[in-house]
């Protein structure tokens, strides 16, 4: 019997559209062949195990081979096979039936093919110009039959001979596509997409090295472990298994898992797998797409958005379901019932694991919290269900390393951290060497400081606040430490209004000029025995420009410069000396200036007292002349007052090197001005 026949397909250009998009990775075809020959080999199994089929299952292995000098690969099993009536309903017919309709609808989704034999099949022209299907049914008596199609809608189907039931599909190779006729490239497809399946794989022998080279040996090179460990009860498995299993995924990854969560659900939905938290030496080493998705051992994909939390994406091992739905869109998995069901499932498992060693052994979870708080935060700032549950075991560390609860904390710190309106106030730092002096002024106090180095800690820090009541956390070189936490009035600086303006263009003079950097002067009385000179930043701006650098849309705080407070302690010798000498070196020749100043201070104020209650049009032109004219010099004479005091200021040693001491004390003296500072320091020994 021979046939020739067209593809039912109402297109004659459906076989280009298929491999112009059917998936955006052409090595997907192997992925599909080779699913199929196991779905044909667990096929007549079940039929075995149902008493339809009588016959000796034998060897049930699917087997891959490559000819690369005829430019074909072959995928093989002993499978149920087909019949001519079977090649031409599953391979002709069906296929295509709904072909374009199906390929117009899930072209955004190369996962929606799953599951779909024919055009799984068809997958193979992506790479093939031309494809034999030579296939025996396992019914007794069977004829086989040889389909052959070059990539046209035109096919041949005729009768040939084959001694064992099954199907063997050559694929020829285009030009475009003979990368996939070297060993090493096939190797690594299989071990990507088939390396759990449920039917063992073959490809080639193992080989060893003999007489000076690689050689083949009479073992048969199993690509796939057929009982990965996901398929088995957790009774059944020892903390080693589970070890052996994370090597098996990730050959490349020297690192043991911290924990791993094994999934084992068949109601209300088929859910299998193992997570595993990940070991994490540096925040550089977080990588999303390590869970590998996979449907009754057939790998879909690592990219598990909208199945998994996105938090969770951090997570590594794999899920397994028949229950996800794979021919949807990811937008339609994320309103999906069952999916819905599936996601808080394992959100729920996560959760209880930490809590369970939270509670059953805390040294081990303090000791692994580094690595597991990333995860932690960014499931507490992502779902309110999780923020629930891991609000109990979600843990701070102090400058000292030591590790407390929010609870444990904040019973700790209350009563010498609550301010007077109430609030208790958590004092963090997000460096210990370089706020080093700021943490050391508030431990003096008696305040304990917690250490918040995270990526994701200023976002913690905000929802802490939020959900906490009357709690708020401060940096601490957000202020001078007796305003960190403010337990009384502030305390009268004990200077004149004269002196403190003349200390702050003093001083003003030596301010630093850096980029996208702004520092203004304060006066504080903070005791004699407090530093001269405090470099402070404001908690609210720092905060927002922290947070912009990882959320673009609060880029307009990114673009604003840094601003600083240079806090002048007004009860300090050394500020009073710098008052006392500059009153001797320059005084007495301002003194002029600002008797001129006062009086045409007075001047203006009388001159605006004559035009006030007056409409515009009644002022004289030349009252208003006159007005504006000693405003202009009342100005100018500010201005020479203040650019004399700054000159001084610039030309002295000692503000010069209190300025950059407070600079030096936060990190923010480098380069030049570090080097005047070394300079200047050995001179004024």
């Amino acid at each position: 019997m021979s046939k020739q026949g067209k593809i039912g397909v109402t297109s004659e250009n459906i076989f280009p559209v298929i491999k112009k998009f059917l998936y955006s990775e052409h090595d997907i075809f192997l992925r599909e062949l080779v699913s199929n020959a196991v779905d044909a080999s667990q096929k007549l199994k079940a039929l075995s195990s149902a008493g339809e089929f009588k016959g000796e299952i034998g060897d049930l292995k699917v087997t891959i081979s490559v000819d690369a000098e005829a430019g074909t690969i072959t995928v093989s099993d002993r499978g149920i096979g087909m019949t001519a009536e079977e090649v031409d309903k599953y391979i002709n017919q069906i296929a295509f039936s709904s072909a374009e309709e199906f390929l117009d609808k899930y072209k955004d989704d190369k996962l929606a093919i799953i599951g779909h034999f024919g055009l799984g099949f068809y997958s193979s022209f992506m790479v093939a110009k031309h494809v034999d299907l030579i296939t025996k049914s396992h019914r007794e008596g069977a004829q086989a039959v040889k389909w052959s199609c070059d990539g046209s809608p035109e096919y041949t189907i005729e009768e040939v001979d084959k001694a064992d039931r099954g199907t063997d599909i050559v694929l020829y190779i285009d030009d475009e596509s003979k990368e996939f006729l070297e060993k090493s490239r096939l190797e690594a497809l299989l071990n990507k997409y088939c390396k759990f399946l449920t039917i063992p794989v073959v490809f080639g022998k193992k080989q060893e090295w003999k007489d000076g080279k690689m050689q083949d040996t009479d073992e048969d090179n199993q690509i796939n472990d057929t009982h990965p460990a996901w398929t088995k009860k957790p009774s059944e498995l020892k903390d080693e298994d589970y070890k052996a299993f994370y090597r098996q995924l990730y050959p490349m990854n020297m690192e043991e898992p911290l924990f791993w969560i094994h999934l084992n659900v068949d109601y209300p939905f088929n859910l299998t797998g193992i997570l595993y938290f990940p070991k994490i030496k540096n925040q550089m080493e977080l990588q999303r797409n390590k869970i590998q998705l996979y449907c009754n051992q057939v790998f879909v994909t690592e990219e598990v958005e909208g199945i998994v939390p996105e938090y969770l994406t951090l997570l590594h091992g794999v899920i397994d379901s028949p229950d996800i739905p794979l021919n949807v869109s990811r937008s339609y998995l994320q309103s999906d019932a069952q999916v819905k069901k599936i996601s808080n499932h394992i959100t729920k498992k996560v959760a209880d694991r930490l809590d369970e060693i939270f509670r059953n052994d805390r040294p081990l979870f303090e000791e692994k919290w580094d690595s597991l708080k990333i995860f932690v935060q960014y499931g507490m700032l992502s779902d309110e269900k999780f923020y629930d549950r891991a609000q109990k075991f979600v843990l701070l560390t102090d400058v000292a390393g030591k590790k407390f609860t929010i609870e444990e904390y904040r019973t700790l710190v209350e009563a010498e951290q609550t301010d007077k309106d109430g609030q208790l106030v958590i004092l963090y730092a997000d460096n210990k060497d370089a706020l080093y002096s700021h943490i050391q002024r508030a431990e003096a106090k008696g305040y304990s400081v917690l250490l918040m180095d995270g990526p994701l800690d200023v976002h913690a820090v905000g929802q802490l606040e939020q959900k906490l009541e009357k709690v708020r956390f401060v940096r601490v070189d957000s202020d001078s430490v007796a305003k960190l936490i403010v337990k009384e009035d502030a305390k009268a600086i004990a200077l004149t209004s004269e002196e403190q303006a003349r200390l702050e263009q003093i001083f003003a003079g030596r301010l630093p000029e850096q980029e996208k950097k702004l520092y203004h002067v304060a006066i504080e009385s903070m005791g004699a025995e407090a530093d001269a000179v405090l470099i402070t930043q404001a908690e609210f701006m720092r905060r927002m420009q922290e947070m912009a650098k990882m959320q673009p849309g609060m880029s307009f705080y990114g673009e604003m410069p840094e601003s600083y407070n240079v806090v002048l302690n007004a009860d300090h010798p050394l500020v009073r000396r710098i008052l006392d000498d500059e009153a001797q070196a320059i005084e007495v020749g301002l003194q002029a200036k600002r008797d001129e100043l006062a009086a045409k201070t007075a001047e203006v104020e009388a001159a605006r007292k004559e035009q006030e209650g007056k409409k515009d049009e009644e002022i004289p032109a030349a009252d208003k002349q006159a007005l504006e004219d000693l405003a202009y010099k009342q100005a100018e004479l500010e201005g020479a007052i203040k650019n004399e005091l700054k000159a001084y200021g610039a030309g002295n040693d000692l503000v010069g090197q209190l300025v950059d001491l407070a600079l030096l004390g936060s990190g923010l003296l480098t380069g030049e001005a570090l080097a005047r500072f070394i300079q200047r320091s050995q001179r004024m020994l």
